[in-house]
């Protein structure tokens, strides 16, 4: 943990003068070993987005930091411990502590993760994917309806890495999260390095796993690095470990997804074998040199007025439209 910064308590008035929309550029997950950093340098990033369960002590040397961060900055935080895809109850304790966390720091987002990871009361320190099935379907709507009315705000529900597919699913992973989101009203949470995964583990086609993904309702982009290694027959094995710089696959599905939406909030997720904060600076300009030539793109694309009230047919669509 580094020293303890140097910073007067924080008064209401000051949460209340920070942003709490999050803006469509590039931020940077935000670990311990940053914390000094950031308040030291005040580099110039948009928005940073932390792990909720890092922060549900009561006080504390990282409450102290994100406190001082959050005055300057944007934040948007990130579940992974609500397992809104196990078959029982959600954790009631966990689920107001989160909302204590949400009512402290105003975040402009918050994501959990499609999946499980508890069984009674068994916490497993994993995202375990679930089968796309008619009764997971009500299952994870019944949770999820739980939290959005818990705390008084839309979620965002993020796609999962997969490594295997259950025989008895009876959707594909695009068209189980389109419903979840025609049911609940949730938005969604795009983490394309595990499209990556998923489809180099699968044997799909991103291309098309991204043309069955209801991106109308994406409102963040998470990118990071993953591991690779050989199954047993010699094939790649992607992990989806956080622990290195974004691959030149993913840039491409990123650069493929902002034809389609335009900018988008977008987050570089570095989570173990942390580098030091130039690498992530880096990371993100490099997302925000993508976003800003596709707002440009956006921008030059757009049809006057009048010509927006003309019907359009299929060889006349406006870019980046749906339908």
């Amino acid at each position: 943990m580094p020293q303890r910064p140097e910073v007067e308590r924080t008064r209401e008035s000051d949460m209340d003068r920070c942003h709490d929309s999050i803006p469509p550029r590039a931020g940077v997950g935000l670990r311990a070993k940053h914390f000094a950093t950031v308040l030291e340098r005040a580099p110039a990033i948009s928005f940073f987005e932390v792990h909720a369960e890092n922060f549900m002590g009561a006080g504390g040397p990282p409450h102290r930091y994100l406190t001082a961060i959050r005055q300057r900055y944007p934040l948007s935080l990130h579940g992974v411990g609500l397992s809104i895809g196990a078959a029982g109850a959600l954790d009631r304790g966990h689920l107001m502590r989160l909302r204590q966390l949400i009512e402290r720091y105003q975040p402009g987002l918050f994501s959990e993760h499609l999946a499980w990871s508890t069984h009674g009361r068994s916490f497993l320190a994993d995202l375990l994917p679930v089968p796309y099935t008619t009764e997971t379907l009500h299952c994870v709507v019944r949770h999820i309806d739980q939290v959005q009315e818990a705390l008084g705000r839309q979620m965002l529900l993020e796609n999962p890495a997969t490594y295997l597919a259950f025989a008895d699913s009876a959707y594909a992973e695009g068209d189980f999260i389109a419903e979840v989101v025609r049911r609940t009203g949730c938005a969604l949470l795009l983490d394309i390095n595990n499209v990556h995964v998923s489809c180099t583990n699968q044997q799909w086609d991103p291309g098309r796993y991204l043309d069955t993904y209801p991106l109308a309702h994406v409102r963040e982009i998470h990118l990071a690095g993953h591991s690779r290694i050989e199954d047993e027959a010699g094939r790649p094995l992607l992990i989806d470990s956080h622990d290195g710089p974004v691959c030149r696959p993913v840039w491409r599905l990123y650069t493929r997804v902002l034809d389609q939406l335009g900018a988008v909030p977008t987050l570089i997720e570095w989570d173990s074998k942390l580098p030091a904060w130039g690498q992530l600076e880096r990371e993100a300009a490099r997302a925000n040199r993508l976003l800003s030539s596709q707002a440009q793109r956006h921008r030059g694309n757009a049809l006057p007025a009048a010509a927006m009230t003309r019907p359009l047919d299929e060889d006349h669509r406006i870019p980046g439209a749906f339908g």
